[in-house]
């Protein structure tokens, strides 16, 4: 797959792009975005300065003003990109890949995402096409160099997360920061936590910045064990997802917890969901007054839909939270102070974090989501699904917004195609473990017979 990806642009350093095409990038992105006041951020990545710096020179050839925040988490530039009234921003991060991999995350007025379908794709023809003037000694823009510059962004957003933290003071926690950018904020906003892995590091020396993957989340659950803590945080590499697990260290899946995360803001409307969130948290939400709504996989599809369904948040299996009060954006800490506030409230009430939990994931028996590097996505698509068709019930419900979701009384399985990577992803949930175990085999052999 290419640089240009259907969320944002992202891929190897010096293997999918390189500096040149960053200023190319930065040179033609205000012919799409339009305007002429544009913020920019970047994540701590041995190579998101040069980035930086290329992406700066091409954005001020092009003839726009420019402000730099230096070192921050990509809601942090969401949240100034609106606040502030910015024409468009550009968050140098490749988020949760590897440290060989960078990227960039584009918004427009308001926060709102552009992705490939949203304007990446002529930006991307343009860059095939056209060549960017040379840097001449006045094309400086406005770069302040970090934090402390006038407005201090670190000291603004700290100060809006304190007011949107309620009291979890009988917690204890540790958070896992996988020395990216939530270190930048962690100490301010969570004093009384046991934080590890804090040093900001873009190589990520203790482990991925990916808590999806199994092997980043070890430190965390020794920590919550080690400690007879009441639950564990862990944030992505630029902040803008966190993960959880409790008191004995096991993880909950992302999508269980967005109705924890809707309750929290004591506000009743829709709630957003992915196509692979679980039955057992649809059914939640709505038995505690909300208003489920299904979208794609992805916050550049998402954030359109907050907006246009005023739903008062959002989430994803991948650990993506969305908030109204947030400009309809994701945001892990506010994520985060949602869920301690439950866990405390919890707590008082003589609760375990898992048995808070409980009602949500003990309803079905669920897969998680499962990879599979196939030849042909759409040729494994079909043999699935007629697999399915040969030996599960009859359906009761089918969606087709990002791959295809079919649900029966039993359960529901899930199967999309990666918008990321070059992935066949599948997700199945159902009412008993044997039937699940069943289920998947006769999918997973549908799925490699191509």
């Amino acid at each position: 797959m290419g640089f240009f990806k259907a969320y944002d642009m992202r891929g190897t350093y010096g293997v999918d792009f390189d500096l040149d095409l960053v200023r190319k990038i930065g040179y033609y992105l205000p012919s799409v975005v339009k305007g002429t006041r544009y913020l920019i951020g970047r994540d701590c990545r041995v190579t998101s300065e040069n980035i930086r710096n290329a992406l700066v020179e091409g954005l001020v050839a092009s003839g726009v003003e420019v402000v730099d925040m230096g070192l921050c988490t990509t809601p942090m530039v969401y949240y100034f990109t609106a606040k502030d009234d910015f024409d468009g921003s550009v968050m140098i991060t490749a988020s949760h890949n590897p440290p060989s991999d960078n990227g960039l995350k584009v918004s427009k007025r308001t926060a709102l995402p552009v992705g490939y379908a949203a304007g990446l794709d002529r930006v991307e023809s343009l860059c095939q096409l056209g060549t960017v003037p040379k840097k001449t000694d006045n094309q400086l823009g406005t770069v302040p160099k970090n934090f402390g510059t006038v407005p201090s962004y670190k000291d603004r957003y700290i100060a809006f997360l304190k007011e949107k933290a309620r009291d979890f003071s009988n917690l204890r926690f540790g958070v896992d920061v996988s020395n990216g950018m939530a270190s930048l904020l962690a100490k301010d906003i969570f004093p009384e936590a046991t934080i590890i892995n804090d040093a900001l590091d873009g190589t990520f020396p203790c482990h991925s910045p990916n808590p999806l993957a199994a092997e980043a989340r070890e430190q965390i659950s020794s920590l919550v064990r080690a400690e007879k803590l009441d639950l564990g945080v862990i944030f992505d590499g630029d902040a803008d997802r966190a993960m959880f697990v409790d008191e004995e260290g096991r993880f909950i899946q992302p999508d269980y917890l967005i109705p924890v995360v809707a309750r929290s803001l004591g506000d009743k409307g829709k709630v957003l969901h992915d196509v692979r969130t679980s039955r057992g948290a649809i059914e939640v939400l709505k038995e505690s007054g909300f208003d489920p709504v299904m979208v794609p996989v992805g916050h550049a599809f998402a954030k359109p839909k907050m907006r246009e369904t005023g739903a008062v948040c959002g989430g994803e299996l991948a650990g993506h939270y969305y908030f109204r009060d947030f400009f309809g954006c994701d945001s892990g800490f506010l994520a985060v102070l949602a869920v301690l506030a439950e866990a405390s409230k919890a707590k008082a009430k003589g609760l375990k974090f898992s048995e808070m939990m409980r009602p949500i994931v003990s309803r079905y028996a669920n897969s998680g989501e499962i990879n599979f590097k196939v030849e042909s996505k759409e040729s494994s698509v079909k043999h699935a699904l007629d697999a399915a068709k040969a030996n599960f019930s009859v359906p009761i419900s089918e969606s087709n917004i990002d791959g295809i979701r079919i649900d029966y009384a039993e359960g529901w399985f899930n199967l999309r195609a990666s918008n990321t990577e070059p992935y066949l992803r599948l997700v199945a949930e159902c009412d008993t473990k044997d039937r699940l175990e069943k289920w998947l085999e006769i999918l997973k052999k549908g799925i490699i017979a191509v």
